[in-house]
């Protein structure tokens, strides 16, 4: 009798879980994907409460997002100027900020996080947030290279606990990952589905492995073409037309590591390689350990692969 009641108990929240959608949503993070991810959740009609750590940072990105949508009714309402100030209106509404999860954290359906990519920084703020947190509240992390189920390890809530991987810049890029790891019910990833859907995105469905579908064929074909360099077998700049023309891809793989960040690069392959060191596609690179190591990441610090000064 106590199993029946029990599963009957799990039943029933499950069903609630299922066919209660995500209205407010909470992102942790105001950096670049953090506001786009904002930016697109208001402009769908959810409440959104963007965090991070200090004012300064939260006016930055409500700035960034304004913006954003400027660009979008300037396109969108190109005849109906006073329309399209309505819109940006509308969606600014309902976005607002704080410097305390905690406190905006119990009333929220869905906490998104998009900080800075390091297992134990993610653990401590989630772990944080799961004691106030309300039972049904999904929490998801929008990491691209770590394990889901090693950051939700730090709660009790596995079974409401995802990924949502989505790509910068957000506004525009239709694709979001939606992952589940073995312990995450199927009533959170439908909701996280759903969600992603309400968005206007295109979701798919990953298991959580390392890179999960696009960053893990991206990555090695990135750590690849660098090898393919260091080995004389062509320059940077052949590699990258090659690719272009050949392959059709809009960008070479040196050209993206640029715009991605050289740092962003290693970080995530060195991730990989000590998690599975026989893994020949994981083998770190000399040239990019170089590199970064004399601070030329890309596009952001003026200097990577190429110089843009």
């Amino acid at each position: 009798m106590a199993f029946v009641t029990h599963q009957f108990i799990r039943t029933i929240s499950s069903t609630a879980l299922r066919n209660a959608a995500i209205k407010h949503v909470t992102i942790i993070g105001g950096g670049q994907m953090g506001a786009g991810i904002a930016q697109v959740a208001a402009a769908t009609g959810h409440s959104v409460v963007l965090v991070d750590t200090s004012e300064e940072i939260l006016k930055k990105s409500a700035k960034g997002i304004e913006s954003g949508l400027k660009r979008i009714a300037k396109k969108k309402f190109a005849d109906k100027p006073e329309a399209g100030e309505e819109f940006i209106q509308k969606v600014m509404k309902n976005v607002s900020t704080s410097t305390d999860a905690a406190s905006v954290v119990p009333g929220t359906d869905l906490v998104l996080e998009a900080i800075v990519e390091n297992l134990k920084v993610k653990q401590g703020l989630f772990g944080g947030l799961d004691k106030v947190a309300p039972e049904h509240t999904i929490f998801a992390s929008n990491t691209s290279s770590l394990p889901i189920a090693d950051i939700a390890s730090s709660t009790a809530r596995l079974d409401r606990f995802g990924g949502l991987h989505f790509f910068n810049p957000v506004p525009l890029m239709k694709l979001v990952e939606v992952i589940q790891t073995p312990a995450t019910s199927q009533a959170t990833f439908d909701s996280l589905l759903d969600f992603s859907k309400a968005l206007g995105k295109h979701p798919v469905s990953c298991k959580d492995t390392p890179g999960f579908m696009v960053n893990r064929l991206l990555v090695p074909y990135m750590m690849e073409s660098i090898r393919l360099h260091e080995r004389g077998h062509g320059s940077k700049e052949d590699i990258d037309v090659a690719m272009k023309l050949g392959a059709g891809y809009p960008m070479g793989p040196f050209e993206l590591l640029d715009y991605v960040g050289l740092d962003t690069a290693k970080f995530i392959i060195d991730g990989w390689h000590d998690m599975d060191p026989g893994n020949p596609l994981f083998t770190p690179s000399p040239m990019l350990n170089k590199l970064v190591e004399e601070g030329k990441f890309g596009k952001k610090t003026g200097e990577g692969f190429y110089k843009y000064k």
